[in-house]
């Protein structure tokens, strides 16, 4: 009985192992939104890691996530690692190139909970009003991850974090745009009046016709 079990068990296994090598190898997961503001206004905000605490939607999963920035300041170059909770996990970012203002390209290392690397790429694309961002992410599924699919939805649970930190990424530069506008429409301040020509400032007496003071 117990080696008919067994075997049964054995078999069991056998074809779940095959189901779950048969799932995708590939991961894409890709999301778009539209900005009322150029590209030219959004692109900094994506190329430089020091921006990304006011958009992305990740920063405030943990309070006490330690981040660390380092390399080029901004563009190709740049890294930014992590380390936090369960939720953010431990990972890093290099922007592996950069075209201003059309697009960024990053390397993501996720080290925990779980291995991973995977090809981040930000598009932005002019539109009549303002700009088409599209966030997307590519990567090879292991065995692992392969298993994981079975039981989680990878593109709605990266998705809706995509679909967070494009909104977020939209208000922070649309607000940036209205800034921009005030201080563009604020008048200029009046000139001081140039002093006459040949004057001699403090040693004019008004009281004696303009007789200098000796």
């Amino acid at each position: 009985m117990l080696k008919r079990v067994a075997v049964i068990a054995a078999v069991l296994i056998a074809v779940l192992a095959l189901v779950i090598a048969t799932r995708p190898a590939h991961l894409h997961v890709e999301r778009s939104l539209s900005i009322a503001v150029p590209p030219a206004l959004v692109f900094p905000l994506i190329n430089d890691f020091h921006q990304w605490s006011s958009w992305s939607p990740w920063e405030k999963l943990d309070p006490n996530m330690k981040r660390e920035i380092s390399g080029a300041p901004q563009g190709k170059g740049s890294l930014y690692s992590w380390s936090g909770n369960d939720q953010v996990g431990v990972g890093s970012m290099e922007i592996v190139d950069s075209a201003a203002p059309e697009q960024v390209k990053i390397r993501l290392e996720f080290k925990q909970p779980w291995q991973a690397t995977n090809a981040t790429t930000f598009t932005l694309l002019p539109t009549k009003q303002g700009t088409r961002v599209t966030w997307a992410m590519d990567g090879e599924n292991n065995f692992g991850a392969k298993a994981m699919s079975m039981f989680m939805n990878m593109d709605q649970m990266i998705g809706k974090d995509f679909e967070a930190g494009l909104t977020n990424l939209g208000a922070v530069a649309e607000a940036a745009a209205e800034q921009q506008r005030a201080a563009a429409a604020r008048p200029a301040e009046a000139p001081n009046a140039p002093a006459a020509v040949g004057a001699d400032p403090g040693t004019a007496d008004p009281g004696a016709g303009g007789a200098p003071v000796r």
